[in-house]
């Protein structure tokens, strides 16, 4: 079997690598960027110069990208050069009601699309350890699980969509959480205490998890080197709160985590790290959070 693998991001780069080197299948990768791609190339991956290639001759197509221009056109691609069987499966951030379009063309080509957005951010990329949610054709996901698996943990959610509207979930309590660890390390700054005392005080409780060990350590050294970036979180919130429109329900906790977010947006901050959006708090409190 062949595989095709489409965007070699910061997410997309080591998901493709990890492919490569448990599945067993050549992998054929495509990414705009050149150094992503010799990174590739280097890690035993096959290059391709045009994704046409991985279209027309692979059987299994991933792909993980940013926008949904750029996202349509890929799957409307491999609708037009692909044969009947295959299974286009869209890791990308997207909207539910666009995935439900593409799934229908893809669906009256006898092509097989899985919406399968994953979260962890480039620490669980790096690992293998992506939480995976698949929407979807079954027999379709049956087929590519253990694929999946070379990424991180693959779970069936339903139905065409499901895996995005799934994705919409996780991102917004994680925005939220986000926004709270922010602001509340800005509270603690502008009193005086201690940073990493704070961490170390409160990583067992209640707030602690995860997400809490991999940014508060981010937060006090002022790393905004992007794990996950925000410009593509703030992407998420978006089509949630397109989603919600569509459902006739409000998000008041989304609309405060994007209040936040378009703050960043606005001032040249959008393509750092999700907990960057601490310098919102230091803007409106006036200090400086963290060590430089």
């Amino acid at each position: 079997m062949k595989i095709g693998f489409l965007g070699m991001g910061v997410m997309g780069l080591p998901m493709a690598k990890n492919v490569v080197q448990k599945s067993g299948c050549e992998v054929l990768g495509y990414d705009v960027v050149e150094k992503q791609r010799r990174a590739f190339g280097e890690a035993g991956g096959t290059l391709v110069d045009n994704p046409v290639e991985i279209y027309k001759n692979c059987e299994v197509i991933m792909q993980i990208l940013p926008t949904h221009p750029i996202i349509c056109n890929s799957v409307e691609q491999a609708i037009q050069y692909g044969k009947p069987g295959n299974v286009v499966i869209d890791l990308s951030s997207t909207a539910p009601d666009i995935v439900l379009e593409l799934y229908e063309k893809a669906k009256a080509a006898g092509i097989f699309l899985l919406d399968s957005p994953i979260s962890g951010g480039n620490p669980k990329a790096i690992d293998g350890t992506l939480a995976i949610m698949c929407g979807g054709e079954r027999e379709a996901f049956d087929k590519v699980k253990p694929l999946l698996e070379c990424m991180g943990y693959p779970v069936y959610t339903g139905g065409s969509a499901s895996g995005s509207v799934t994705k919409l979930v996780n991102n917004l309590i994680g925005g939220a959480t986000l926004v709270a660890i922010a602001e509340g390390y800005a509270l603690a700054a502008k009193a005086g205490i201690d940073l990493q005392t704070t961490f170390e005080a409160t990583r067992c409780g209640f707030a602690g998890g995860p997400l809490y060990e991999n940014k508060v350590p981010k937060l006090i050294k002022r790393d905004y080197k992007p794990g996950a970036r925000v410009a593509v979180h703030r992407k998420d919130i978006l089509n949630a709160k397109r989603y919600a429109h569509k459902l006739g329900v409000d998000l008041p906790m989304t609309d405060v985590v994007l209040r936040v977010m378009d703050w960043m947006n606005d001032n040249g901050h959008i393509d750092e790290d999700q907990i960057a959006m601490v310098k919102y708090y230091e803007d409106k409190m006036g200090v400086h959070v963290g060590n430089d």
